[in-house]
């Protein structure tokens, strides 16, 4: 895993416990060498499982996912390496205008792109298209109105130089992302369905503590797969603790995901504190006490019915990506993917 180690990627914690699938690129770019990573990297995803990858290094698409050898058409790895070429020269080209834009002249400066779409278990879809550069957002696409706004001072000039109805770079992203994608990803969710229907259920521990005004709680669950979850801990059985630490979910060496989630609380007599977890592995949420007199660790799996509406949010995608494309008018130049492929428009794969 090289590329998400550059831009932070943060699947959404809250989850998507329906059987909601996505498919996901990710285009990474390093200005220079020195860094560790090839210069150009793109890898797919389907949900959290990475299915392709391609870098400057190998000059090659290759699979990555089992199943992805389940393609019939004897022709997908010699277009997705040809994509990932095109893609290379245009990302390597696109930092270096970045650069100009930031009046940078050194250093090592990372381009990243985020394109795909997703599949809700309703029938309905979304796409989404995120640039970022140096980890900070750069441009994205907005899906209802199909015009690229830009979220930095630097990137005016290629929001509307796209918007321009010359250029009509916007009506070409949204052919991909409400059809290519979407056929791709029922394709792939076929291919891959032993993999990706695995579940596993969360085990669940609850610690605490003391200091002098304040008791901290911590949750820790995990052993779960896939990887979307909802933990957060609720005092009295209904009232939501804010949680000011960062949810990170991180992956276990066996294949299943971990996560923490801590609070600080200045318990009353009669009050209650439980860790609350929702995973798609569960037919209910999970409701762990935390007991006082054990402030060592509880062990519990106490399933309890909730009352009232569960939100049910699919997984929001915070990602810093971004996606770029060659001339000085502004950080890209559009290239167009081969026809019956499922990589990412004018950038095949990307990085995740």
């Amino acid at each position: 895993m090289l590329c998400p180690l550059l831009l932070l990627l943060t699947l959404g914690v809250s989850g998507g416990y329906s059987d909601s699938h996505s498919l996901r690129y990710y285009d990474t770019a390093v200005s220079a060498p020195g860094s560790g990573l090839p210069l150009f990297t793109s890898v797919g995803y389907v949900d959290d499982r990475e299915i392709s990858r391609y870098d400057s290094d190998s000059r090659r698409e290759r699979p990555v996912a089992p199943w992805m050898q389940k393609i019939e058409d004897p022709d997908y790895w010699e277009r997705a390496t040809q994509n990932g070429k095109s893609n290379e020269a245009l990302f390597k080209h696109n930092v270096q205008i970045a650069m100009q834009r930031f009046n940078q002249t050194g250093g090592i400066h990372i381009l990243q792109r985020m394109v795909g779409c997703e599949l809700r278990d309703d029938g309905s879809a979304r796409g989404y298209w995120q640039l970022g550069y140096d980890g900070k957002e750069f441009l994205s696409l907005d899906t209802e109105r199909w015009t690229y706004v830009s979220t930095a001072p630097e990137a005016q000039i290629s929001a509307q130089r796209w918007n321009s109805a010359e250029v009509n770079d916007a009506q070409y992203d949204r052919n991909y992302l409400e059809n290519i994608c979407i056929e791709w990803l029922r394709k792939h969710i076929e291919n891959g369905k032993e993999e990706l229907g695995r579940r596993v259920r969360p085990e669940v521990r609850v610690t605490s503590r003391q200091s002098d005004s304040t008791t901290t709680l911590h949750c820790r669950v995990y052993g779960f797969y896939p990887r979307d979850v909802d933990v957060k801990w609720v005092k009295n059985g209904k009232d939501d603790v804010i949680s000011y630490e960062a949810k990170q979910i991180l992956p276990h060496p066996d294949g299943t995901y971990q996560i923490r989630v801590t609070v600080e609380v200045a318990p009353k007599e009669g009050d209650s504190y439980s860790c609350h977890v929702d995973h798609r592995s569960l037919e209910e949420p999970l409701l762990v006490l935390w007991d006082p007199k054990n402030s060592d660790s509880i062990l519990l799996f106490i399933i309890i019915a909730v009352v009232g509406v569960l939100g049910i949010i699919a997984a929001g995608v915070g990602f810093y990506v971004y996606k770029k494309r060659s001339g000085n008018k502004a950080p890209g130049a559009r290239y167009n993917p081969a026809a019956n492929s499922d990589n990412s428009p004018a950038s095949p794969t990307a990085c995740a």
